[in-house]
C-alpha cells in the first residue's frame, strides 16, 4: 500500500500537469470535431483611429469564420451577427513607410457562439498623415459666345484651404471655379462650388476644400460703358429708446459702376445693403456693401463705410414750481403777486423722464428792495443738462413792507 501511495505522489506536480494537458488535448479534439465554418464576409472596420491619420484603400473582409455553436444559433448566423475590426489605437505610420500590419479581432453577439478560427488574422493597412494647406482660386469660363464682353472674374475669397491625405493634398495646386458664359449675355452673380485640381487640371478626390464654394461675379454684355453715381446710405429699424438719428454719411460718396449703357442709363445712385439701427444708443460704423443690380459691376472696392451718428431725442417739460426768495431780510415783510409759476425745460428725454419736480427751484431775488412794489424777474436752477425754455409768468409783483410795530401800553392810573 506505501508503495502504491509512494508511486501516486511521487512528481505529482508533473504528473498533475500532464493530466491537464491531456485534457486540454482533448476538449479541442472534441470541438474541432464538432467546429463548423460560417462561410459568410464581414467588413473589418478601424476603431480608435487618431484623427491626424488617414486610410488609404479599403481594409477588406473576414471569412471563412471557423466556430462552435449550436444549431439553431449557427442557423441564424448572418453578417450582422459579427463585427470585425482592427484597433488602430497609438498607431501611425513609421518614418519611411506608410504601412502598417495590425491583427484583426472579431467578436460576435450570441454569447452561445464561440470563434475558434478566421481569415485572415491580421491584415496590412496603409495610413497617410492629414495635412492642409492654401491654394488659389481660379475660374474657368469656358469658351466665351461671340459678340460679348466679358469682364475679370470678381470673387469673394481669392484663397481656400484644402485639406487630407498627405498624398493626395500634395497633388493640389489650385481650386477651379467653373462657369458657363450664356450667349444671352446675362452676367453671373452666384455662389459657385469648387474643385480641387492637380497641375494637369484634373480633380483630385480624397481632399476638402474649405470653403467649398465661392461667390463668383463677372460682368457680362454687347456694350459696356462706365458712370459715376453717388452712393445712398439705406438705414432700416429703430434707435433705442429716448434715442434718434443725428445724421447718416458714407465713404466714399461716389462710386464707378461698369454696365450695358441701357442699364446705366436708368441708374441715379447706388444704394448699399441695408444698416440696422435697431436699439442703437451711441454712433456707430459699418462696413458694408453695395447692392448692385443685375448687370452693373463696380469698378474698385466693392465695399463702403457707412457712419451714423445716434443723439438723445429733445424734448420739453412744463412743470408748476413754487418761488422761493433770495435776499430777504427779517425786517422786511413780503407779499408776492403769485407763488407758483410754470416752468418749461428743455432737453434730452432720458433726462427730462429723470428730472424731479420736487428738485425744480425758481427763484426771486429781493436784495437791496426797499419797502414798496417792485417787478421782480424770476430765475430757475435746473440740472446742467437741462436747459430753462420758459418760466411763465417771468415777472412778477412783490410789495415789500415793514413789520407793523408793538402798541405802547397805556400809563398806570392815580
Amino acid at each position: 500500500m506505501r508503495r502504491f501511495v509512494g508511486f501516486v505522489v511521487h512528481n505529482w506536480p508533473l504528473k498533475l500537469g500532464a493530466v491537464v494537458l491531456a485534457t486540454l488535448l482533448y476538449a479541442g479534439l472534441v470541438l474541432s470535431q464538432n467546429a463548423q465554418v460560417w462561410a459568410g464576409r464581414v467588413p473589418i472596420v478601424p476603431v480608435n483611429q487618431s484623427p491626424s491619420v488617414f486610410i488609404l484603400g479599403s481594409l477588406g473582409e473576414v471569412h471563412d469564420v471557423r466556430l462552435f455553436a449550436p444549431r439553431d444559433a449557427f442557423d441564424r448566423l448572418s453578417s450582422a451577427s459579427f463585427s470585425a475590426f482592427v484597433d488602430l489605437a497609438g498607431v501611425v505610420p513609421q518614418p519611411g513607410s506608410s504601412f502598417v500590419t495590425v491583427p484583426v479581432q472579431v467578436r460576435v453577439a450570441d454569447g452561445r457562439v464561440q470563434v475558434l478560427d478566421f481569415d485572415p488574422r491580421q491584415i496590412q493597412i496603409r495610413l497617410d498623415p492629414l495635412v492642409s494647406k492654401t491654394v488659389p482660386v481660379e475660374v474657368d469660363r469656358g469658351t466665351v459666345p461671340p459678340g460679348l464682353e466679358v469682364r475679370d472674374p470678381v470673387l469673394e475669397v481669392r484663397q481656400v484651404t484644402v485639406s487630407g491625405p498627405r498624398s493626395a493634398v500634395s497633388q493640389v495646386v489650385q481650386a477651379v471655379a467653373r462657369v458657363l458664359i450664356q450667349p444671352s449675355g446675362i452676367s453671373i452673380d452666384q455662389a459657385v462650388d469648387l474643385v480641387a485640381v492637380d497641375g494637369r487640371g484634373e480633380p483630385v478626390s480624397q481632399v476638402r476644400l474649405d470653403p467649398a464654394a465661392v461667390r463668383v461675379r463677372i460682368l457680362v454684355g454687347n456694350q459696356l460703358v462706365s458712370k459715376s453715381l453717388p452712393v445712398n446710405p439705406v438705414v432700416v429699424g429703430t434707435p433705442g429708446v429716448g434715442f434718434e438719428v443725428g445724421s447718416v454719411t458714407v465713404s466714399p460718396v461716389v462710386v464707378t459702376v461698369e454696365g450695358d449703357a441701357s442699364v446705366l442709363a436708368e441708374l441715379a445712385r447706388i444704394d448699399t445693403n441695408p444698416v440696422s439701427l435697431s436699439g442703437a444708443v451711441a454712433d456707430f460704423g459699418r462696413t458694408i456693401d453695395l447692392a448692385l443690380p443685375d448687370g452693373v459691376a463696380l469698378l474698385g472696392d466693392a465695399t463702403v463705410r457707412v457712419s451714423v451718428r445716434i443723439r438723445p431725442t429733445m424734448g420739453s417739460r412744463t412743470i408748476s414750481a413754487g418761488i422761493v426768495l433770495a435776499g430777504e431780510r427779517t425786517d422786511r415783510t413780503y407779499s408776492l403777486s403769485t407763488d407758483r409759476v410754470l416752468v418749461t425745460v428743455g432737453g434730452a428725454a432720458t433726462d427730462l423722464d429723470q428730472l424731479d419736480a420736487r428738485s425744480l427751484v425758481v427763484v426771486a431775488d429781493v436784495t437791496d428792495l426797499e419797502p414798496g412794489g417792485h417787478e421782480v424777474t424770476l430765475r430757475a436752477a435746473l440740472p446742467s443738462r437741462l436747459s430753462l425754455v420758459a418760466i411763465a409768468p417771468a415777472r412778477i409783483i412783490i410789495t415789500v413792507g415793514l413789520p407793523v410795530s408793538a402798541s405802547p401800553s397805556a400809563p398806570p392810573g392815580p
